[in-house]
C-alpha cells in the first residue's frame, strides 16, 4: 500500500495521511530548492508551505503518478517566482531581529559558501541551478517553465557552474 502510485490514489480521494507520506518524500528536496531560489529561510518555508496546500487541494488534477514530483515542483516553482517578483516590487523592510543576537548568529550559520556563491547569480541563472540540482529537472523541463531554448538553459547552467566554482575555490 505505499506505493507512490497508491499513495497518490488515496491522496486522490482525500486522504491526508497519505498525501503526508507523498509529502515527506519530497520536503528536503522542495525546502532546499526554495532556500537557494529565495535566500531566506522564512520565505522559503511560506514557499513550500503554499505549495504544500495548493498541492493537497489539487492533486485530484495529477494524471500520472510518476510524475508527482515534478507536479509539485512546477507548483513551487511558480510560488518562488511570485515571491521574487514581490522583492522587486515590495519596499525594502529592515529585520525586526536584528536586536536578537542569538538570531544573528543562527543567521549567520546558515550562510553557507554556496549560498554565497548562489547570491552571485542573476535571479534567472540562480533559478536554473535550482531546478537542475534541486530538483532534477532536465534543461529541457527547465526550457519549457522558463520558455528557453533547451540549449541556452544548458549553456546558461554551465556559465553559472563555473562562476560559482571560480568562487568556492
Amino acid at each position: 500500500m505505499n506505493t507512490t502510485t497508491e499513495l497518490i490514489r488515496l491522496a486522490q480521494g482525500g486522504d491526508a495521511h497519505a498525501f503526508s507520506r507523498l509529502y515527506e518524500a519530497v520536503y528536503t528536496d522542495l525546502y532546499r530548492f526554495a532556500l537557494y531560489t529565495l535566500r531566506h529561510a522564512q520565505d522559503a518555508e511560506d514557499a513550500v508551505s503554499e505549495t504544500v496546500l495548493d498541492a493537497f487541494s489539487g492533486i485530484h488534477m495529477l494524471r500520472e503518478a510518476s510524475a508527482f514530483k515534478s507536479w509539485i515542483f512546477r507548483i513551487l516553482t511558480a510560488k518562488c517566482n511570485r515571491r521574487i517578483r514581490q522583492y522587486t516590487t515590495a519596499p525594502a523592510q529592515l529585520d525586526e531581529d536584528l536586536g536578537d543576537e542569538s538570531k544573528k548568529e543562527e543567521a549567520i550559520c546558515q550562510q553557507t559558501d554556496i549560498q554565497r556563491a548562489l547570491g552571485v547569480l542573476s535571479r534567472e541563472d540562480r533559478l536554473i541551478i535550482s531546478m537542475s540540482i534541486f530538483a532534477g529537472y532536465s534543461s529541457q523541463e527547465i526550457g519549457e517553465q522558463l520558455q528557453m531554448n533547451p540549449n541556452t538553459v544548458r549553456s546558461r547552467q554551465s556559465r553559472a557552474l563555473k562562476k560559482m566554482e571560480e568562487l568556492l575555490v
